[in-house]
Parts: C-alpha cells; sequence; structure tokens
C-alpha cells in the first residue's frame, strides 16, 4: 500500500506540474544473490574450489576441453570424472535423477557446470499445437526446476551450458526452444546461463562446420553429424565457460577482505596476522591482570616463557656471487647473510597496533597467490626523494616495469635522441631562414595614392 501511494503521489505531481518526473522501480534479479555478494562461496572447503561436470556427451567433450585449457590459478580442481545425466525428458530420466540426487547430497563440489539436452530435442517430434508446445515447455521446465534446485543446495553455484546451433533446420528450432527454457529458468534460480549458440554462429547468422578456434585460425569445429564438437571445437566452447568462472573466483577471492564476509574461524585462516596479533593482545591483556593481581613467581615465568617462544631466532644464509679476479679469472665468493636474533619486545614494538583490528606497517604491502592456496604477503619501503619525502610512486608505474614488464613506449622528452620527429626544429629553422631579413615586396604605383603589390 504504500508503494502505490507513493506512485498515486508521484503521477498527481506529474499531472499538475510542467517538471517532468522520473520515476525508477527496482527491479529484482534471482542472477545476483545479494549486493555486494559474489556468486561463489568466499570460503571453499580446503581453500580449494571442486568443480564437478554434469550431462551428456556434449558434457564430456566440454570437460575434456575445461581439463586441458583451464587455466584458473591456484586454488581451482577440475574432476575428470562426468555425472552422466543424458536428458530430462526420457523414461529413465526420473530414476537418474533420484540417482543424482542421492550423490550430491554428500559431493564435496562448490561449482557444478551443466550441459545436457540434446536427447531432449527428441520430446518435441509429437507437439505439433500450440497446446501441446505449451504443456511441453511446462513439463521440461519443472524438470529443469527439480535440476537446478537439488545442485544449488549446499551453497553450490551452477553453472548451465546452452546447445549450440545445428546443422539440420528442425535440430536447430527444438535447441533454442530448449535454451528458452533453460534460460528462463536459471534467471529465477540464480543459476548462470552461459549461451553457446551465439557463440558458434558465422558471419551471416547460420550453421558452418568451420570456423575461428581459440588462437584465431580457421579450423573444423564441429563434427559431420551437425550436433557435436571436434576436439578444437570443445576447446573454444570450454573457453567461454572458463571466462565466466575465472571472474566469479576472483570476485570471491576479493570478498575475502570484507570482515563480514564470515565467521572468526574462516577470518583466521585467509588472515593469520590479524589472528596473531588479536591472540598476542589477549595474552598480553591476561599477563598484565597476572602481575597487577600479584600472581605468583611461576605464573609470571610461564607468561614469560610464552613470550620467548615468539621470539626470532638467529639465521644465517650463504649467497654465491661471481666476480672476476685480478688475474681476469672467474671466481665464487660466498657471502653469508646473518639475520640477528630479535626478541619478542622488539617485534611487538616494530609491529605495535594503530588500532584494535589494524596494525602499522613499516612499507607498502605487495600480495601474491602460490600454488597451494597460499597468499604471499611481502613489505617494501619506497626510496625518499631528495627532499626527504617519501616517493609514492606505485611500483607498477615505475619505468623499468612499464618497460620491460608490459612493453609500453614511454614518452620521448623533447631534444633527446628517442625523440623521433621529422623534420628537425632546428632543420625546419634553418630552412624558413630565421633570423634574415624579409625580401622587400615589389610595389607598382597605381593611380590613387596607395600602389597595389605586384601581381
Amino acid at each position: 500500500m504504500v508503494v502505490i501511494r507513493a506512485l498515486l503521489i508521484a503521477v498527481l505531481c506529474a499531472l499538475f506540474s510542467s517538471a517532468p518526473v522520473l520515476l525508477r522501480v527496482p527491479v529484482a534479479s534471482a542472477q545476483e544473490p545479494g549486493l555486494g555478494g559474489s556468486f561463489i562461496t568466499p570460503f571453499p572447503s580446503n581453500d580449494i574450489y571442486q568443480v564437478q561436470v554434469v550431462g551428456d556427451w556434449l558434457a564430456e567433450g566440454l570437460l575434456g576441453g575445461l581439463t586441458g585449457t583451464f587455466n584458473g590459478g591456484p586454488g581451482v580442481s577440475i574432476s575428470r570424472r562426468r555425472y552422466p545425466l543424458m536428458g530430462l525428458m526420457s523414461r529413465g530420466a526420473a530414476s537418474e535423477l533420484a540417482s543424482l540426487e542421492q550423490t550430491f547430497s554428500s559431493d564435496p563440489s562448490h561449482i557444478a557446470i551443466v550441459m545436457l539436452g540434446v536427447q531432449d530435442r527428441y520430446s518435441l517430434n509429437r507437439t505439433r499445437s500450440t497446446a501441446g508446445l505449451e504443456e511441453w515447455r511446462a513439463s521440461y521446465g519443472g524438470q529443469v526446476d527439480r535440476l537446478m534446485k537439488m545442485l544449488k543446495r549446499s551453497n553450490r553455484a551452477v553453472y548451465w551450458v546452452g546447445l549450440p546451433n545445428m546443422r539440420r533446420w528442425q535440430d536447430n528450432e527444438r535447441a533454442q526452444r530448449i535454451n528458452d527454457v533453460i534460460r528462463e529458468r536459471a534467471y529465477i534460480n540464480g543459476v548462470r546461463y552461459i549461451d553457446a549458440y551465439a557463440s558458434f554462429l558465422d558471419e551471416g547468422g547460420g550453421y558452418s562446420d568451420w570456423g575461428p578456434d581459440i588462437t584465431g585460425k580457421s579450423g573444423r569445429l564441429r563434427d559431420r553429424d551437425g550436433v557435436h564438437f571436434t576436439q578444437a571445437g570443445y576447446l573454444k566452447l570450454a573457453h567461454f565457460v572458463e571466462r565466466e568462472l575465472k571472474r566469479d573466483v576472483a570476485q570471491a577471492r576479493n570478498e575475502r577482505a570484507i570482515p563480514l564476509a564470515g565467521d572468526e574461524a574462516e577470518q583466521s585462516r585467509v588472515n593469520p596476522d590479524k589472528a596473531r596479533l588479536q591472540a598476542e593482545s589477549a595474552k598480553a591483556e591476561a599477563r598484565a591482570k597476572l602481575a597487577k593481581g600479584g600472581a605468583s613467581g611461576n605464573q609470571l615465568l610461564a607468561a614469560a616463557a610464552d613470550d620467548g617462544a615468539r621470539d626470532q631466532k638467529q639465521e644465517t644464509g650463504k649467497v654465491d656471487l661471481r666476480v672476476t679476479g685480478s688475474d681476469g679469472t672467474e671466481q665464487v665468493v660466498t657471502v653469508e647473510i646473518i639475520r640477528p636474533a630479535i626478541s619478542a619486545s622488539v617485534i611487538a614494538l616494530v609491529t605495535r597496533k594503530r588500532s584494535d583490528d589494524k596494525a602499522t606497517h613499516m612499507g607498502d604491502v605487495l600480495v601474491d597467490q602460490i600454488p597451494g592456496g597460499l597468499t604471499v604477503m611481502s613489505s617494501i619501503v619506497p626510496p625518499r626523494g631528495m627532499d626527504g619525502t617519501r616517493r609514492r610512486l606505485s611500483p607498477t608505474q615505475s619505468p623499468y616495469f612499464r618497460v620491460l614488464e608490459r612493453g609500453e613506449r614511454l614518452q620521448a622528452k623533447p631534444g633527446r635522441a628517442d625523440e623521433f620527429v621529422w623534420p628537425r626544429p632546428q632543420f625546419t629553422a634553418e630552412l624558413r631562414g630565421i633570423g634574415d631579413e624579409p625580401p622587400p615586396m615589389a610595389v607598382v604605383p597605381g593611380d590613387g595614392a596607395t600602389g597595389s603589390a605586384g601581381r
């Protein structure tokens, strides 16, 4: 009632005023689980995303393409085994869905990729009238809903790949009808729909066995039956799935930095430094209470021994350097790098807290992902300028990184050797005769008081 009343007031204001009124109605989307939320869970078990493929023979070829080309980085594992499901409208579809539901009740996967429907196109042979098509659409939509809801349990992200275009016009029309139902149900159930139909159309919008592969070269992408793919075609199909999957995985990893994304156990796993600092603060407060409350000597010694366990011990490393001796021969010199022992009190002083949930960093922090689901954090101190102030130039903006890593070309300064400008400014000045007096102009006297320039 409140929304209807607000709309009526806005319409009345528009009728009785000359100024235009813009009405914005929020649209609910089932594709996005929430504002700022990732499609995939940010905290998978064991910090590894398990991917499972479900479907028919097209899904089998898609699985081969994913395992051969997918490079999602550390923390993504694709199962080599496909869960077979040949269709949703066959006679044995009910038993297959029941078996699949029992299997996925204990399946540890976090992501499910589905591709099926080739066999379901035969169920459209008996639907000739409009009423028959509507009945088939309702029945097939119910089966798709059941499979999507079953796979989405246990907070599992589901990607559904639609059917591609086909050679025979009858099969092509049926594939489009199946894709329409899947696309609609995917939007309602919060499933990612990947359009494979438009990805394999030729320049005229029709079917072609040939086309560009993932390297850009023209090759045969479709099988001789006009339905399945060749190996190059499956690699291209896997490329479109990989693009969506890598984007969602990256968004889920970025969400780990949000404090409310997970509970304390999850945050301690992805942010161990913060958990360590909180534990040290709690122990320091406990020792202060012991000292203030008149604790015994054994208790204070136990607290001191707990502090000594966090001391950094002395470590010695060796580095071999190749140098040229006085006689011109190459020699190997071993240099020892000694890291002195640092007590826990000094470490606590250097990493003293600025606030309750953030420690003071001595330099800029660089974060990188390494294999095994681990995060490496390095701290660097940028150099200072001539005036003693700290330079805020990012390492990725340095000339070394831009030229040698990105391959960019720096803008040349005027007059420098790499300024390829032609003609040169000094040559142009010499040709124009800068500094010489201009030649006098010939004047022909006319009838009037003023003359006219020679023609």
